[in-house]
């Protein structure tokens, strides 16, 4: 089964509710407002079921996992404004046709384990967290009874960039996602290394946009005293944004079985590295996702 663990649509209903809103994050039309990003032009087509549903079976996909854009900052929204957007996207990507599935989002002002337990149960495939509430202990801290509850179900959780704070004048609209995206997700993965794993040692994790390259630092990092350490075979690395390189390099570092396909569409195409055999990109679309998502044994 082929499968992307990284994209988004907004469903109808979601969509109305942001253009309710007056503040961000808001839709004005088809235009995107965000604290600390430009204004963005939505394409229609981007979050139209129907034109999305036949380019993920153009692509091939036996399985699409969507998810709530963290950079909107729904989840740190006042309880009363937060709820009925996650209640609508949720709602409405569940029912998304195949090869559709869901990742589960979480209100973090107030966790509620037992709201994410009925999500999970309804057929999320596991929890999206936005990188800014794990970039320290005490972030893995206060996720934990959200991370506990997910655990209990044995289903993994996906880590992926928050809201970019305001950024500098004059910065060019890919700023927010060269920048703080990667430092985000680059933070979050040593916060795991450090506290994340000893607090959850069964999760299994996968990061975005391989967690802003992070790995990559393993020599600096036994050099500072961190310790090289043995590879984690519960922890993954999407794909999106990035190609042969980068890929590459983190194969090297962490071994081929860590990878997963993961597009980041609409925001950035599928892309297939060039890792010199089919069974390597066998792996990234097939059988590492899989064992992200079920636990299979390698």
């Amino acid at each position: 089964m082929s499968t992307d663990v990284h994209q988004h649509i907004w469903p109808p209903a979601f969509t109305e509710l942001l253009r309710t809103r007056t503040t961000a994050p808001y839709l004005d039309g088809w235009t995107l407002h965000l604290h600390g990003e430009p204004p963005y032009r939505v394409a229609p087509a981007d979050h139209d079921i129907a034109a999305r549903t036949a380019l993920a079976r153009t692509d091939g996909l036996r399985l699409a996992l969507v998810s709530l854009s963290s950079p909107l900052g729904i989840e740190y929204l006042p309880a009363d404004e937060a709820r009925p957007l996650l209640t609508a996207f949720h709602e409405g990507a569940l029912a998304l046709p195949a090869p559709f599935g869901v990742w589960a989002s979480a209100h973090l002002r107030t966790p509620d384990p037992d709201a994410l337990t009925r999500d999970l149960a309804r057929g999320c495939v596991g929890l999206q967290l936005p990188a800014t509430a794990l970039l320290d202990e005490a972030g893995w801290t206060r996720c934990a009874p959200l991370i506990d509850a997910l655990a209990d179900t044995g289903k993994p959780l996906f880590v992926h960039p928050g809201a970019a704070p305001p950024g500098a004048p004059g910065a060019p609209p890919w700023w927010p996602a060269l920048v703080p995206y990667v430092q985000q997700l680059h933070s979050a993965w040593f916060a795991f290394r450090a506290f994340g794993r000893r607090a959850h040692p069964t999760l299994r994790v996968c990061f975005a946009a391989l967690a802003g390259l992070a790995p990559l630092h393993g020599e600096r990092l036994a050099a500072r005293g961190g310790g090289r350490g043995t590879v984690d075979r519960d922890v993954f690395y999407d794909t999106s944004s990035y190609g042969t390189r980068a890929v590459d390099a983190l194969v090297r570092a962490v071994g081929i079985d860590a990878i997963v396909a993961g597009s980041d569409r609409p925001y950035a195409p599928p892309t297939t590295p060039d890792l010199g055999a089919d069974a390597a990109v066998h792996a990234l679309r097939t059988t590492n996702p899989a064992r992200l998502l079920k636990g299979a044994a390698l």
